[in-house]
């Protein structure tokens, strides 16, 4: 019984915040992670649209691709080079779109599985934030892999994160899991910007909504655990076309109706910060 509650003493200890010193990243004024704690929700084509949406309120935008064991970033900007480095210790970011790019993607072949452990991964991240020259950014928005391991760990213990931006689809086994991910940032400290509703419904060209993950949940979860709603992205094809072409759909038809539905998002944090 003693060792028991020993080993719940060590768990709760090494769960809780510890008291490091987080370095901010350099030349960038607002880090901010987009987070899912559920993979397979769409956070990736969030993240990068929402990079361009906050570009077109006229902010100087990076978008740094934190998933090293499946990274997006090289399809969904269709980028298929290297970043060069300076004196072989920094990464010079790549620009596309009119944002400056870093991800694990540059630097291997598409079809390399990430066989790394923990320490590898955090070694990774640390250089994403620490050796690549960032140029007087606005905002840094951070693609950040699914679950709360070793990368959320590193960003929200040693790193300083602005701001978090969740996203969930409604239903029910996604919530849990956003849930975890409140928990998490609130117990580290990370100040939660708001929650998403990303494919919240599909609509079709008769204008009926069809709610196919259910309706309501992440709006209620936001509720329940008083933080921000930010907002509905329902499920569309030029969404994901534009998505698999390399050219995000605020960038490819920045008139389009789910392009202005990531500029009131965006909107919405820029709003947080002032």
């Amino acid at each position: 019984m003693k060792k028991t509650t020993e080993n719940k003493e060590n768990i709760k200890d090494w769960a809780s915040p510890r008291s490091i010193k987080k370095s901010p990243v350099k030349d960038v004024k607002h880090l901010v992670v987009v987070s899912s704690a559920k993979g397979g929700v769409g956070k990736s084509t969030f993240a990068a649209n929402l990079a361009l949406a906050l570009k077109k309120l006229n902010h100087s935008v990076g978008l740094l691709d934190a998933d090293i064991y499946g990274p997006s970033l090289p399809n969904i900007f269709n980028i298929n080079k290297k970043p060069k480095s300076e004196n072989g210790k920094n990464l010079i970011p790549l620009e596309q779109y009119g944002i400056q790019c870093i991800s694990i993607g540059f630097l291997t072949e598409e079809d390399t599985p990430m066989i790394w452990r923990g320490p590898m991964v955090t070694s990774a991240i640390k250089t994403f934030t620490q050796k690549v020259l960032w140029k007087d950014l606005d905002f840094l928005i951070v693609d950040m892999p699914p679950g709360t391991g070793d990368t959320q760990l590193t960003f929200a213990q040693e790193i300083k994160v602005d701001g978090a931006v969740i996203i969930s689809t409604p239903q029910k086994i996604a919530l849990a899991d956003v849930k975890r991910g409140i928990k998490m940032f609130d117990k580290l400290n990370v100040p939660i910007i708001g929650l998403v509703d990303n494919m919240s419904f599909f609509e079709t060209d008769d204008g009926k909504k069809h709610n196919i993950f259910g309706e309501g949940g992440v709006e209620k979860v936001s509720n329940d655990y008083k933080k921000n709603f930010l907002g509905k992205i329902p499920i569309n094809i030029d969404l994901r076309i534009s998505a698999d072409e390399g050219i995000p759909l605020v960038e490819k038809n920045p008139e389009h109706k789910i392009s202005k539905k990531f500029l009131e998002i965006a909107k919405k944090i820029k709003e947080f910060f002032h």
